[in-house]
């Protein structure tokens, strides 16, 4: 069975994986021994997210997975049982995200339906269907100034989809307010030969520049984009050997990578704009995610996932 998500405690002594078989895994960092194990029969674990820090004390932390059934379930990691389970979804679950407080999730659909959801009661408060008709393929949240980029909110948020379309809102959950800052649509990619589908549209905040989208999957050219929220417009382009499957940006030292289906991961240094290309994957690297310090990356390709040191850590 494929990981599908590989995800974090903000402490980083844990990291949590979900499975295409239903299972979530928890595994210690330092040994890389599996802890604590969640089954769910019959069903794929999509997605996951971690609790963000702002969510108080190590033993309240809590995992949330997106299953194929369009169900999403609270597991508390202190009390290895599940909290919660909610069904915002009619289709399966293809993305997730907590809030920046850590009181409200924010899950996407294969339809391209958004969800957004309170933690503590399990009620569903908002449906978005601008993007549906083409797949959820990333959600992220991220905090900001309340006045920031001309609009009121404390959360900045965006959710892409597999129509080459990416969404930007501006939130304050607490208050129920969310409004809709930029709009992006991309031509659509050459279809890949290798797969005959295109590659996921996928866009990330930078970590050093809160105004600025990382984003690949985008338009007809193997290339990331990188667009100002702040001047409406993409503001540099760096080429790529393929078109990207995943990525993943450091928010330490500068760096991003980029997976392939080519089997091969790319890391970038944004600061120099050197790259290095590593090989060790068999299978396309369907995933990468560096941990919260970007001391280590994690990368999968089917089944496997394997560990990377990061230089300059």
């Amino acid at each position: 069975p494929q990981v599908s998500e590989v995800v974090f405690s903000p402490g980083e002594s844990h990291c949590a994986t979900g499975d295409e078989d239903g299972s979530v895994r928890v595994w210690s960092l330092a040994s890389m021994e599996l802890v604590i194990q969640f089954q769910v029969l019959n069903q794929s674990c999509l997605c996951l997210a971690w609790s963000p820090p702002s969510c108080g004390h190590p033993e309240q932390q809590q995992v949330v997975a997106g299953y194929s059934d369009g169900t999403l379930r609270v597991f508390s990691i202190a009390r290895t049982s599940m909290e919660l389970k909610m069904h915002p979804h009619r289709a399966a679950l293809t993305a997730l995200a907590f809030s920046t407080d850590g009181q409200t999730i924010l899950s996407g659909d294969k339809d391209g339906v958004v969800a957004v959801s309170r933690l503590r009661t399990g009620i569903t408060f908002r449906v978005l269907s601008d993007h549906r008709g083409a797949p959820i393929s990333a959600i992220q949240s991220t905090s900001k100034k309340y006045g920031d980029l001309g609009v009121e909110g404390t959360d900045l948020w965006l959710a892409a989809s597999g129509d080459q379309r990416i969404s930007v809102w501006a939130s304050d959950w607490l208050r129920d307010r969310c409004e809709l800052l930029d709009w992006l649509s991309f031509p659509a990619p050459a279809t890949l030969a290798a797969t005959g589908r295109p590659p996921p549209s996928l866009a990330a905040f930078c970590p050093w520049d809160g105004a600025l989208l990382v984003c690949v999957g985008l338009g007809a050219r193997e290339e990331v984009l990188f667009y100002s929220l702040r001047q409406k417009q993409v503001v540099e382009k760096m080429s790529l050997p393929f078109f990207a499957r995943s990525l993943s940006l450091s928010s330490g030292a500068r760096f991003m990578a980029i997976g392939f289906a080519e089997c091969t991961l790319r890391l970038v240094d944004c600061e120099s704009g050197a790259a290095q290309d590593f090989s060790g994957h068999d299978g396309p690297v369907h995933l990468c995610r560096f941990t919260p310090s970007a001391r280590l990356l994690f990368t999968a390709a089917h089944s496997e996932i394997l560990v990377w040191e990061v230089p300059g850590h």
